[in-house]
């Protein structure tokens, strides 16, 4: 149920067709401070363009996209202001150094000069890289690659948290500090993540939405153990064709 104070995320009907046989589309979802919101899908079920859609990365072909109170398309600096995007692949600049990447990031996205460097540094221990900040990036592991990606999205306190696969290239113990993040994140704000791990949802969400052949087939609260989850998706998916939506 949307609660109008908190809602920071509405997205009404999105459609996209992205060729004569694959498209996203009747995508509608209200997300409130304090939501994590799961997008759980086989691969190919188009999790990453519904996140691409929300993100403003990817202009639906209908529908409408309010991010904290600003129309997506009407007013997209502002409303873009109030997101944080982690996508498949992390929008780093190999050749900059970690403390200085997350600073133009910062500046990017207009946080205040006079917060810029404790801002960097919150994200910085938040996101457990303060031992390769003077690092340069492309000297890091794929694991500490996308923890940076993870810190630029968090630099500015955005309202909304998008992050396609974040535990994309992540050891257990990594895996484990990316819940961590979420969940303190989330208290305040909310997210979404597209994942393929059943557990990792488990773990994180109270809330999850499974996507087929570029639909939501179902949507719930989180309840119920691994196992019950396990059989819940299985039997979504089974006899399924796999989809072919990115």
């Amino acid at each position: 149920m949307s609660d109008s104070v908190n809602t920071v995320l509405q997205a009404s009907e999105l459609y996209r067709k992205l060729s004569d046989t694959a498209s996203v589309q009747d995508i509608t979802l209200n997300l409130n401070r304090g939501d994590v919101l799961g997008l759980l899908g086989l691969n190919g079920a188009g999790k990453s363009t519904i996140l691409r859609m929300l993100s403003g990365t990817l202009i639906p072909d209908s529908g409408e996209i309010t991010i904290a109170g600003y129309s997506l398309s009407e007013q997209p600096l502002l409303a873009r202001q109030q997101l944080g995007f982690l996508p498949d692949q992390p929008p780093l600049y190999n050749d900059m150094r970690v403390t200085d990447f997350l600073t133009l990031c910062a500046k990017l996205r207009r946080v205040p000069a006079n917060s810029v460097k404790t801002g960097v540094a919150d994200v910085l221990a938040r996101c457990d890289i303060n031992d390769v900040c003077t690092k340069r990036i492309g000297q890091l592991s794929k694991g500490y690659k996308q923890r940076v990606g993870l810190a630029q999205a968090l630099v500015h306190k955005p309202a909304v948290l998008l992050l396609d696969e974040p535990s994309n290239g992540l050891d257990p113990n990594q895996m484990q500090g990316m819940r961590e993040i979420i969940t303190s994140f989330s208290q305040d704000h909310a997210v979404i993540f597209s994942t393929h791990l059943l557990n990792e949802a488990q773990a994180v969400c109270n809330r999850i939405a499974v996507v087929h052949e570029g639909k939501f087939i179902h949507e719930d609260t989180m309840k119920g153990g691994d196992s019950q989850l396990e059989d819940l998706f299985l039997n979504l998916t089974k006899d399924r064709p796999q989809a072919s939506v990115a």
